[in-house]
């Protein structure tokens, strides 16, 4: 019993150490910029309510605007599905928003199926490879880049990662909370990883 006590101690000792190595990767990509030039920018889904898009995504979006205005890309991909059957979908709700300040609607490009990060990525390179648009921005939370880059560069994009300058996510617990958020699911994905490419 001891042995088993040992090593099932040591088992989660490795995982701890492994969990910590990944938290720190992914903070640590979180400072790594590109703003462009690009074909497009991919802005990740977020949130919406009935009276629009949430904060969060209100950021994404705002980030989304200023690369498209400043020329450092030529198209916006607004991802995300329908949360609730009373709101809109993610992607409609940001196209809406963009229009009201001023980007044409001939620049901006929306898919409305998706409901996970992967799905944002996978349904906005379908839309990308359909428009000829080569290489991307994703744009998304400073600590969401690391995974959402991972799986765009998986599925076959040339991506950059283009975080949000600001972010809602602030002070210590809030940060500390998203990270761990963020190191769990980047596990998961690298967990299932392999098989998605199977699939692919």
């Amino acid at each position: 019993m001891k042995r088993i006590g040992k090593a099932l101690l040591l088992i989660f000792f490795i995982l701890l150490v492994t969990a910590g190595l990944l938290a720190s990767r992914i903070y640590s990509y979180s400072n790594t910029r590109s703003d462009g030039p690009a074909d497009a920018a991919i802005v990740l889904g977020a949130a919406v309510w009935s009276t629009g898009v949430s904060p969060v995504f209100e950021e994404r979006i705002n980030h989304g605007i200023d690369l498209y205005q400043n020329r450092k890309v030529r198209k916006l991909i607004f991802t995300g599905g329908q949360g609730n059957s009373n709101e809109p979908t993610e992607s409609s709700a940001a196209r809406r928003y963009a229009l009201q300040r001023g980007i044409p609607a001939s620049d901006i490009l929306i898919e409305e199926k998706s409901h996970t990060t992967y799905e944002n990525i996978l349904y906005a390179k379908q839309i990308a490879d359909a428009h000829g648009l080569r290489k991307v921005l994703i744009v998304s939370d400073p600590l969401h880049m690391k995974r959402a880059v991972s799986m765009a560069l998986d599925v076959g994009l040339d991506a950059d990662p283009s975080p949000t300058p600001t972010t809602k996510y602030q002070g210590l617990s809030s940060q500390a909370g998203l990270l761990a958020h963020e190191t769990y699911y980047y596990i998961g994905y690298l967990l299932k990883r392999p098989f998605l490419k199977a699939q692919g």
